[in-house]
This record gives structure tokens, sequence and C-alpha cells, in this order.
């Protein structure tokens, strides 16, 4: 009997292995995988949704931009310091609860005061913060 474990004789050599079971359940394992996969890709409930032809949603932005030279500025305006710039931050969140933070900096501005920048919103309850930027010249 080929891939018995006990040979007929004593010390002879297992000259074969029976591997059906093994590809048996293989081939089940690749049927599973494909059904699964199948399932995985279709939608489990096919929606049509409704198209809208106009949105009245209004975005409030609270601009922070924070120049090489001067002071902070909060939608134009200057603040004199972090704290200035948490009660303004948490005057604007208390208005809109969901407020979202866009903050402009020169790129010479040290790291740090970015952070500072970036710290004193968070502290202020604002969590939804991005950062300005502009496009690169398609010429470089």
């Amino acid at each position: 009997m080929a891939g018995s474990a006990t040979p007929s004789r004593p010390g002879a050599i297992i000259e074969g292995i029976n591997v059906t079971p093994l590809v048996d359940i293989m081939l089940v394992l690749l049927v599973i995988f494909i059904v699964t996969a199948k399932i995985l890709v279709t939608p489990a409930v096919p929606l049509e949704l409704p198209k809208a032809t106009k949105t009245e949603e209004i975005q409030v932005i609270f601009s922070v931009a924070v120049p090489a030279d001067g002071p902070t500025q909060v939608n134009g305006r200057p603040v004199s310091d972090d704290a200035d710039l948490r009660a303004h931050a948490a005057e604007a969140l208390a208005k809109d609860p969901d407020l979202r933070a866009v903050i402009v900096a020169d790129g010479s501005v040290p790291h740090r005061k970015v952070i500072a920048t970036l710290d004193a919103l968070r502290r202020a309850g604002v969590v939804k913060v991005a950062f300005g930027t502009q496009p690169e010249e398609s010429g470089r």
C-alpha cells in the first residue's frame, strides 16, 4: 500500500505518497475562494441614489495665516499670541461645531511655529485642520 504509515516490511522505504486528499482539499478551498470573491465584489444591497440639483451646504472655514514676518492672522486679523488664537478658535467653534480650520504658512516659517499653531487649534477643540498649498507650476 503506497503511503501507508506502517510499511509492510520492517525497514522498508515509503515509495509513494497518496496526494489525492491534498488535491481534494485544495480544490474545495479554491471553490470557496472564488465564490467568496464574487460575493465581496457585488454590493449587498444595490441602490440607485437620487441626484440633487442644488446643494445648500455652506462650509465655514477658519483661516489661520502664519507669515514669515509679522503676527499670525485669523481670518485676516492679527492675533497677539497662542492664547488669543485659542480664544478666537473656541469662539468660532461655538458658533459652528463642524468648523474646519485651514493653516496657510509661509515656506520660510520655522516648523515649530506651524506646530505651535496647530497645537493651539487642537487645544481650542478644532479637530478638522487642513494646510493650504499652492499648485505646482506646470513648467517645472
